[in-house]
């Protein structure tokens, strides 16, 4: 049984790893809500964006953009968001195992795998774990990214998909549901999934033209949708902080407690082996 002296060590200790847990609390629920309103505010570009793409497509129904074209998958990509640190509970975790469970399905049907990787875990995770080619990577991108600072990495897949050197394109991200959940999320961003009809049938006055434009706004959108996956992650992952440090601060708590009960019944012993030496000894005399 552990001396009371060194019960007092180990309640010290944890109360020190406890304020840290909890500071490393409040500063997640700080950033979350930051994270949050920057997850908000990109939203309605990326809807607006599709809307649009939806109205031009519809224009100009004789042309289809590369994006759009179907063929046989040979070569599959995937664009992975991650975080770039850990001490996020199983966040990354759980989107590391639904890739993997595509990644399993399409190498079964014969396809290569290619990948763009945003955020240190997913870059150390795949480097280890499979022999897929790397085609780029993106890390420390810090609380706040820019577009301009995933846009070189999102470009490579996009050029490969033209190029035809992959065959199918997907985002592989958390998705923000409320402070509680989140959850990986698979999309598909190439091919283009056929677009349904505009809800509204106004159309719109074009210059240079429809072609054009459409072009150019399908190449935004994919960029759009990388973005958006980025900052939801960045959202998910201090959510995940905050309540990971926040049970491992309850559970410092309730470990504490247990010392505590351990430390009394100690010292209870120590004083009353004290008492019958004492005893002992006077009867001895």
């Amino acid at each position: 049984m552990a001396t009371a002296k060194e019960i007092r060590g180990r309640i010290g200790s944890i109360k020190s790893t406890q304020k840290i847990t909890r500071a490393m609390e409040m500063i997640a629920a700080s950033k979350l809500r930051k994270a949050r309103n920057r997850m908000e505010a990109s939203r309605p570009y990326a809807e607006r964006a599709l809307d649009i793409i939806r109205h031009l497509s519809q224009a100009c129904p004789e042309y289809r953009h590369v994006y759009m074209k179907q063929r046989p998958v040979k070569r599959v990509g995937y664009i992975v968001v991650s975080t770039d640190r850990g001490l996020c509970g199983g966040l990354n975790t759980n989107l590391f195992r639904m890739a993997l469970k595509s990644i399993q399905q399409h190498q079964a049907a014969g396809a290569e795998i290619e990948f763009a990787l945003i955020g240190h875990r997913a870059e150390v995770f795949f480097k280890r774990l499979t022999k897929a080619n790397i085609a780029a990577y993106t890390h420390h991108l810090g609380d706040a990214p820019k577009l301009q600072d995933i846009i070189g990495s999102v470009k490579v897949m996009l050029d490969s998909f033209s190029e035809e050197r992959i065959d199918k394109l997907y985002l592989v991200s958390n998705q923000f549901v409320n402070t509680i959940k989140q959850k990986p999320n698979l999309l598909q961003l190439l091919p283009l999934e056929p677009l349904e009809s505009p809800k509204n049938h106004w159309d719109y006055i074009y210059e240079p033209d429809a072609k054009f434009l459409l072009d150019f706004l399908l190449g935004r959108y994919m960029e759009s949708q990388v973005y958006q996956g980025v900052v939801e992650n960045i959202a998910c992952e201090q959510a995940a902080r905050m309540m990971a440090m926040k049970n491992a601060t309850d559970n410092a708590g309730e470990l504490i407690d247990e010392l505590k009960l351990a430390y009394n019944k100690a010292r209870q012993a120590s004083i009353t082996k004290e008492l019958a030496e004492i005893v002992s000894g006077a009867e001895a005399v």
